[in-house]
């Protein structure tokens, strides 16, 4: 055990003291000293991993290997960089027992809409959506490479999935969190000159797949923006396709994860959109709520019971949208109805 005088300096005397406190084998008192960081570790694990899912369960693992290593604690780092430290090891073993995940456009080609959709993939594939709520709080770094909100898009996690997954922590360590290289070296048990040629293989692999989209909090949505959402709501709760349509640009996509079928272009969207979701009588067959997801709007989806008298509502998934240019350039539906709970939404309304 390092000597307290080390701790002491490390750390603020009233956080040494409940250091002291849980090595002395009292739980509440490294819940006083971790839980500040959960959130935080929670993003961190979803960038790598892609995975919300995945990410509270490897924050849990996170947690429960602190408390088991806490005697090996020096205080030679923060008490966070010991933290992320522990959090990515745990993801970088995860990643050695699963899949890499992506989206349908990355992995299948395009559909026909005039076939039937094509049956869910039932293995964990699918990037999932992140609740912005989870960044409350977060800090800018101006000098990082990546924003904080840039970071979780879509857009870019697909990008980073294609990365080896030591040369994705590493961009997250240093592009995103803005750590230096020895710092990262250090977490990954690596060289700094080995983090920095990880970095730049990444990069170069980055330039050519990822390319940057709007990111933006709703409470920052212009004028034209809040009526393009408004438009699309309703059009969607009403089943006006033609509105639908004259809101996507040309290059538009659709994508329905965990099914493998998407749709590219105004005109195949549509044809899906008449075949399936909005098929038939569909006015008020959906109902939306504005929330926020991957640093860009999105939209808790529920479909109408036709089962039960009381034209209840329940709950059929989230809908991330990333905007272009005043228009809608992707559309992912994630249909899941448990998803609506993680936004802090109802599963009936």
């Amino acid at each position: 055990m390092p000597k307290e005088t080390t701790i002491a300096y490390t750390l603020d005397p009233a956080l040494a003291g409940h250091l002291a406190a849980a090595r002395a084998g009292d739980h509440n008192e490294f819940s006083v000293l971790a839980e500040p960081y959960r959130r935080e570790l929670q993003v961190h694990c979803y960038r790598i991993l892609g995975s919300l899912h995945d990410a509270e369960d490897l924050v849990q693992e996170t947690m429960l290997r602190a408390w088991r290593r806490l005697d090996t604690f020096e205080g030679r780092a923060s008490l966070r960089a010991w933290l992320y430290k522990i959090a990515t090891n745990a993801c970088l073993d995860a990643l050695d027992k699963r899949p890499r995940r992506a989206l349908p456009p990355a992995t299948h080609p395009p559909a026909d809409p005039r076939r039937p959709l094509a049956p869910p993939v039932a293995e964990p594939l699918w990037l999932e959506p992140l609740p912005d709520d989870l960044l409350a709080g977060a800090e800018e770094n101006p000098e990082a490479r990546y924003t904080t909100r840039e970071s979780i898009t879509l857009a870019f996690l697909a990008a980073l999935q294609t990365l080896p997954p030591r040369q994705r922590a590493a961009v997250i360590l240093c592009d995103v969190l803005d750590w230096k290289a020895s710092e990262a070296a250090e977490c990954l048990g690596a060289t700094p000159s080995a983090v920095n040629s990880a970095l730049h293989r990444a990069r170069e692999t980055l330039a050519k797949k990822y390319h940057r989209r709007e990111t933006m909090k709703l409470a920052h949505a212009d004028e034209r923006t809040r009526a393009l959402l408004d438009r699309f709501m309703r059009a969607w709760e009403t089943a006006d396709v033609n509105t639908l349509v004259s809101l996507l640009k040309d290059e538009a996509t659709l994508a329905m994860p965990p099914t493998p079928s998407w749709y590219r272009g105004p005109e195949e969207i549509r044809a899906f959109l008449l075949a399936v979701p909005l098929a038939g009588d569909a006015q008020d067959r959906w109902r939306l709520i504005l929330t926020q997801a991957n640093g860009g709007p999105a939209f808790a989806f529920y479909q109408r019971d036709d089962s039960t008298a009381n034209g209840l509502y329940r709950s059929a998934g989230v809908m991330t949208i990333t905007l272009d240019e005043g228009a809608i350039f992707e559309m992912t539906l994630f249909t899941n109805p448990e998803l609506v709970l993680k936004f802090g939404l109802p599963p009936v309304m």
